[in-house]
């Protein structure tokens, strides 16, 4: 299946640098707990939706790019 990109460039760049401090601060802050877990968890999601250019979200309630 194709995925059609619903996120501009610049949010793309905004997802992967909040994704990447959430995630460092995940290892460095909160440790290997379950809350630690989830906060990276919840990063590398941002960090994947940055580098795809894809938001399973914002697909749902039909957010497009304008061509």
């Amino acid at each position: 299946m194709f995925y059609v990109k619903n996120v501009p460039g610049w949010e793309r760049a905004l997802r992967l640098i909040v994704g990447a401090a959430t995630v460092a601060a995940s290892l460095s802050l909160l440790g290997g707990g379950w809350q630690g877990w989830l906060v990276g968890a919840s990063g590398a999601g941002l960090v994947l939706s940055g580098l795809c250019g894809f938001c399973p979200a914002c697909a749902m309630v039909g957010r497009r790019l304008k061509p």
